[in-house]
C-alpha cells in the first residue's frame, strides 16, 4: 500500500510544481506560501478529524513534538524557497534541483539514522545528481 502512495505523492508533487508556476506569476511568493500553506492546513485538518485521529494528540510524546515542530520549519523554509525558485527560474530546472533532496535524504538518514547505506543507493544516487545536472545544464 505504501508504494501506491508513493506513486500518487509523486503525481500531485508534480501538479503542485506546474499548478504553483502559472498561480505564482505576478504575486508575491511569500504570499502564494502562505496562501498553499493556508490550504494544505485546512485540507491537513480535515482528514485529521474525518478518520478521529484528533483523539491521539494528548499521547503524543515530547519528543515527537519537537520533532514534528522543527519537521513543519523545515518545510515551511523549503516551500519559501521552492516558491521564489519556482517564481524565478523555469520550472523544468527548479524541480529537479528540489529533488536533490532524495540523495540529501539519503545521506541524512545514513549519518542520523543509521539506515544502511547499499551499492544500489550509492548507484541511485550518484544517477540523481548526475541526471539534475544533466537537466539543469
Amino acid at each position: 500500500m505504501w508504494l501506491l502512495f508513493a506513486v500518487l505523492s509523486s503525481i500531485f508533487a508534480a501538479l503542485t510544481s506546474i499548478l504553483a508556476k502559472v498561480g505564482i506569476e505576478g504575486v508575491n511568493s511569500n504570499l502564494a506560501t502562505a496562501i498553499r500553506t493556508v490550504v494544505v492546513l485546512i485540507m491537513a485538518w480535515t482528514m485529521v478529524f474525518l478518520t478521529h485521529a484528533q483523539t491521539g494528540i494528548a499521547e503524543i510524546g515530547k519528543k515527537s513534538w519537537i520533532f514534528l515542530i522543527l519537521s513543519g520549519l523545515a518545510t515551511g523554509a523549503s516551500w519559501l524557497c521552492y516558491y521564489k525558485a519556482l517564481q524565478m527560474g523555469d520550472a523544468s530546472k527548479v524541480v529537479p534541483i528540489d529533488k536533490l533532496s532524495v540523495v540529501i535524504t539519503l545521506v541524512m538518514a545514513f549519518v542520523f539514522l543509521h539506515e544502511e547505506f547499499t551499492v544500489k543507493s550509492i548507484i541511485g544516487c550518484a544517477l540523481i545528481g548526475a541526471g539534475t545536472l544533466i537537466m539543469v545544464l
